[in-house]
């Protein structure tokens, strides 16, 4: 491995100068100590996007946490998952506060030689998260210890000033793409804001001649509204997808977009939009462009006539409605729910201001892609010396 001029491989236990600790055990703190207020004690599941999120943490009394001093965590330490997911980890800054490190993580506490903002964004180079998930050990369920974990190969830049002025530039990335994040959780809300208004004829909107919508809404049930086609002509054959492939393979669930084939056959192309619906979870999705399915579990349902489809699926998202039981939902019980319904010219109004508000978070998420597609790209740079940085600006040099 070619080591830059002024860098060196070293160790996370060199680093760390042998300081990796284990969180307590079970015997040393237990459940019925948690409290709703006190100290946060961290689990690998607070440990978020390289960040502890003490807001889900379970806490103890602070007299309670004067007995584990030991496992007190300082700003600067490191906390490892030591189960699990062995590749999460988060850095204690001084937003975290008082915290004590968990059962399941392990802590790792860098000597004054490192600055921990600059170490925590190499451990975020997908060849760390890798060599943690290739070293864990366990069959069902991978595990760290602090023996392996202090193995774990670093290459570094010895001088602080270099290391500080890395960590400053990826810090930029980091806080844009904070910033944006923070603007997408506003416009999500807003949109649900515009949701429970529009959709419940709470707020009216005006018409071609600017004048408010006032007749009376009716009841539907979706079934009245929306017909529905089985999506086995349009599955899927192979799952050896690449994003230079054209079509989209589509799921109902989070995912949304599974990947892409080359398969020219079958694709659902007409009577669009339209919308996906998982015939067990009751998720739904609204598609507007061609795409193949995966599952046979999928609905496929189209608007009848004098139908805003877009309309019929704002509200759709709007039912309370209980999962129960691995069946089929749809015929059985979902066409059957009842949505309030306004006439067609005001469905498609209510309709097109809900689909700004969407356009308004598709960019959000587009521009917060982008930006740690570029972040991910700097780090490749900077963090393995391809670039190197000016210690005395944070100009980079190639």
């Amino acid at each position: 491995m070619q080591v830059p001029e002024g860098w060196q491989l070293t160790s996370l236990k060199e680093v760390c100068n042998n300081q990796l600790q284990t969180g307590p055990f079970g015997s040393q703190l237990h459940s019925h100590e948690y409290v709703d207020e006190g100290v946060p004690v961290l689990m690998p599941k607070d440990l978020i996007d390289f960040r502890a999120n003490i807001e889900t943490a379970a806490k103890i009394t602070e007299e309670r946490s004067n007995s584990l001093q030991k496992h007190w965590l300082h700003q600067g330490d490191i906390v490892f998952s030591r189960r699990g997911d062995v590749a999460r980890f988060a850095l204690i800054d001084e937003k975290t506060g008082l915290a004590i490190c968990g059962t399941g993580c392990l802590r790792a506490r860098p000597t004054e030689n490192y600055m921990p903002k600059y170490l925590s964004y190499f451990l975020q180079l997908h060849q760390t998260k890798k060599w943690l998930e290739q070293n864990a050990v366990g069959q069902t369920m991978p595990n760290m210890n602090t023996e392996i974990l202090g193995e774990l190969p670093l290459k570094l830049a010895t001088n602080l000033e270099e290391q500080t002025k890395i960590a400053e530039i990826l810090s930029t990335w980091d806080k844009a793409i904070t910033t944006t994040e923070q603007l997408l959780a506003n416009s999500q809300q807003q949109k649900k804001a515009l949701m429970q208004q529009l959709l419940t004829g709470k707020k009216r909107l005006l018409d071609d001649n600017g004048q408010r919508f006032t007749g009376e809404w009716k009841r539907a049930e979706l079934g009245e509204l929306l017909d529905y086609l089985q999506p086995t002509p349009y599955l899927v054959s192979s799952t050896d997808y690449d994003d230079a492939y054209k079509t989209p393979v589509l799921t109902a669930g989070k995912t949304f977009v599974l990947g892409y084939t080359n398969e020219e056959d079958g694709i659902f192309e007409e009577n669009l939009p339209v919308i996906i619906f998982d015939d067990f979870t009751t998720s739904s999705k609204f598609v507007g462009f061609p795409f193949k399915a995966k599952s046979s579990a999928m609905k496929i349902l189209t608007a009848k006539e004098h139908t805003c489809i877009k309309y019929v699926f704002e509200a759709m998202q709007m039912l309370q409605f209980a999962v129960g039981g691995h069946q089929r939902h749809w015929i059985s019980i979902f066409s059957f729910l009842v949505i309030p319904l306004p006439s067609p010219e005001e469905q498609q109004k209510i309709a097109a201001v809900l689909t700004a508000a969407d356009d308004e978070i598709r960019t959000l998420e587009q521009k917060i892609d982008q930006l740690k597609q570029e972040k991910r790209a700097l780090m490749q740079q900077l963090l393995t010396g391809k670039k190197r940085v000016k210690v005395t600006s944070l100009e980079m040099e190639a």
